[in-house]
């Protein structure tokens, strides 16, 4: 896995090509993120590099005492690599959106996803509905949720009606149309999970 960054979603807006096409795209704000720790297989197991972003106004002592002599970070994240791949990253150092990312690379995008409330089968996962006329009473019902003698119950995991939404999601292969040095700035083809200001981790596909 390659290096990534810590943002926030601004919002979505349009940008124009030369030619005069336009492109959907999501703006996310990355200030520059700090290496607050590396993470070895000799000590810890794995091989990470942490990034912390953001200002905190208050921390508890264990985190206090992770990040001594290291800005006051709200957001701490760990980004995995193979093993020998972060010997290239120090402990203070500043990655600002500019080093990681260019026009023209593909990103990942992580975040929470919207939540939707409570959503029954054919919203939350695209069930077909039943038919709509000839005194039919089962146009958005459920239908059969398993057989009554074998197994005589209802096995794990059976996707119903539930709390839609509101989960961590990855959008993929995402194409970086602009980086703006100067506000920290990314801008990416597309759209990107959460709400505006929902924290996002954006990576190299």
């Amino acid at each position: 896995m390659s290096i990534g960054l810590i943002g926030r979603k601004i919002g979505m807006t349009q940008v124009f090509n030369e030619d005069g096409t336009m492109i959907p795209v999501s703006v996310l704000e990355i200030t520059p993120n700090t290496v607050t720790r590396v993470r070895t297989p000799e000590r810890d197991g794995y091989t990470a590099v942490q990034l912390g972003a953001g200002e905190a106004r208050k921390l508890t002592k264990p985190v206090l005492g992770q990040l001594k002599d290291l800005p006051r970070h709200k957001t701490l994240r760990e980004f995995r690599f193979d093993e020998g791949q972060a010997g290239e990253y120090e402990v203070g150092q500043q990655l600002a959106v500019a080093d990681v990312f260019a026009p023209g690379d593909i990103v990942h995008v992580t975040a929470t996803s919207k939540g939707k409330g409570f959503a029954g089968t054919v919203k939350r996962h695209h069930f077909n509905t039943g038919p709509k006329t000839h005194g039919s009473d089962n146009y958005r019902k459920p239908g059969s949720i398993g057989p009554g003698t074998t197994p005589g119950r209802v096995y794990k995991g059976l996707r119903m009606s539930g709390h839609m939404g509101d989960a961590r999601t990855t959008i993929k292969k995402l194409r970086v149309v602009r980086v703006d040095a100067d506000r920290n700035l990314l801008l990416v083809m597309g759209s990107v999970p959460g709400t505006r200001g929902a924290l996002t981790l954006v990576r190299k596909a």
